[in-house]
């Protein structure tokens, strides 16, 4: 499905671009579909469309906006395709290895949705400091452990 959109920055730094109610139903699998992203020809992405006050929202986060070469304000093309492969999270070692000393907790990551996986994930790896990762990572399994994220 392609659509001709226009990048919106909400608040201070979220920008993304609102899809059309007639692309959702196209794609054919309900209202937040995961999808593939190609902006303007070129540039490619995984995601999920989203609802936001009512409109069908596609995020296009700072990564992906560089690496489109585009800025909020900016017109685009967009195609997008539904995306059935599954999602998997590359699990950090020593995320995974505190996850398996703790059964419930790897339980409870491991029944985690892929976006919840990849908040805790990216957190850890975006610690600038081994203590900081190694205090992330701790804190993590204990919120898993009791059941909460």
């Amino acid at each position: 499905m392609k659509f001709r959109g226009t990048l919106t920055l909400a608040g201070k730094t979220a920008t993304g671009i609102e899809v059309p109610a007639h692309v959702v139903a196209g794609l054919g699998s309900g209202k937040k579909p995961a999808v593939t992203v190609t902006l303007n020809g070129g540039y490619s992405y995984r995601s999920s469309v989203g609802s936001m006050g009512g409109a069908f929202m596609l995020p296009v986060s700072a990564e992906h906006r560089k690496g489109a070469g585009v800025v909020a304000g900016d017109d685009v093309d967009v195609r997008l395709e539904l995306d059935t492969t599954p999602r998997e999270v590359a699990v950090p070692v020593d995320l995974s290895a505190a996850l398996d000393a703790n059964p419930a907790a790897r339980a409870f990551f491991d029944g985690l949705s892929y976006s919840n996986k990849q908040r805790h994930v990216l957190a850890i790896d975006g610690a600038k400091t081994l203590e900081t990762r190694t205090r992330r990572v701790a804190k993590a399994v204990e919120l898993f452990a009791e059941g909460r994220h």
